[in-house]
């Protein structure tokens, strides 16, 4: 999907048609045309043109070459300024029930890859909880809706996949990605990076899965992390404040980390339209990706799908965009951004 601009002068850019001391025509210059009558030429035939470039001409040639040459350059480091570092989608929790149906994130799906025609989308996110207490139906019916998926899907497990273990999502997991081999793994780019950590068991972490994010941000140090769970640490969201992770290790090691810049999460499926869904909390950015299926928080009494898009720019602005399902604009009210240091 990516298009790698090609700028070399093979590909026909510039062409070196006059060295020093050579001859030939070159149509950025008007030659010194020197031209003759044959003495036996008959009415109607054409001149003989002689042409031989100067050696001040030469210099113009390449002179004009060389500025050229600046242009296109100048005008290619432009078109990738301009151009976001990254851009991802991120879906959130689905869980039907108490059917096995998916119309907010087939909706969400056909929507992203229409996106993703307009503008580049790199890869898309899930923050956990597709399959409602890990049942086979759902899977089987979650993986029909995201291989309409024309995006890489990075993936990890929440609560309701931990109903039925690691060896069935992973099965599943690897339809939708077949990159995905554990639940926890990194995406590590030149100037940040994703850590994607699943729980050890419903949504918390024992004490060697803190110590494995805590490693691996470390090992990234100073490039940005962008950590991907499946619920914050308690208390971040005080709409439902005892939900989340209990391990008092992730709250005393892992958020103090300084390149630690965001935390992404699901799992409390929040109206968005009624809660605090994006914050900075110290250092640290907290962004909630909203249900596709279902809301609880802070009541069930409307559902809107949405799901959420990050961009980051090159001098490391971040904006994060929310759609609601259906609606090719996103949500104004919704829009959280904040800067980052690459």
């Amino acid at each position: 999907m990516n298009k790698h601009a090609r700028d070399s002068p093979a590909d026909g850019l510039i062409y070196n048609t006059c060295s020093q001391g050579g001859s030939g025509f070159n149509p950025f210059i008007s030659h010194s045309i020197r031209h003759t009558r044959n003495q036996t030429q008959k009415q109607g035939q054409p001149l003989l043109l002689h042409s031989t470039p100067k050696k001040e001409d030469c210099i113009k040639v390449k002179t004009i070459r060389l500025l050229l040459l600046l242009v296109v350059l100048l005008t290619a480091m432009c078109g990738k300024t301009d151009a976001p570092l990254l851009r991802v989608a991120f879906l959130g929790d689905a869980e039907p029930k108490p059917l096995a149906e998916f119309p907010g994130m087939a909706a969400a799906v056909e929507q992203i890859n229409a996106l993703a025609q307009k503008q580049k989308i790199d890869f898309v996110i899930g923050v956990g909880d597709i399959a409602h207490k890990g049942t086979e139906i759902q899977y089987q019916a979650a993986t029909r809706v995201l291989q309409n998926l024309a995006l890489l899907f990075y993936p990890i497990m929440g609560n309701e996949e931990h109903d039925t273990g690691v060896e069935r999502y992973l099965h599943y997991a690897q339809q939708w990605n077949s990159k995905v081999a554990s639940p926890r793994y990194i995406l590590d780019y030149q100037q940040l990076a994703f850590v994607f950590a699943s729980p050890d068991h419903g949504r918390d972490f024992d004490d060697s899965g803190v110590e494995w994010i805590l490693e691996q941000i470390q090992s990234l140090a100073p490039k940005p992390v962008v950590l991907v769970v499946h619920g914050a640490q308690v208390g971040v969201y005080p709409e439902n404040p005892d939900k989340g992770i209990h391990n008092p290790l992730f709250s005393e090691k892992v958020i103090p980390q300084p390149n630690l810049a965001v935390v992404v999460s699901g799992d409390l499926h929040m109206d968005m339209d009624r809660v605090n869904h994006s914050k900075k909390i110290d250092h640290v950015h907290y962004l909630h990706i909203p249900a596709l299926e279902r809301t609880k928080v802070p009541d069930e009494t409307r559902h809107t799908p949405m799901f959420r898009v990050m961009t980051i720019a090159r001098d490391g602005k971040v904006t994060i965009d929310t759609y609601a399902v259906g609606d090719p604009h996103p949500r104004q009210a919704h829009t959280y951004s904040f800067a980052l240091t690459l």
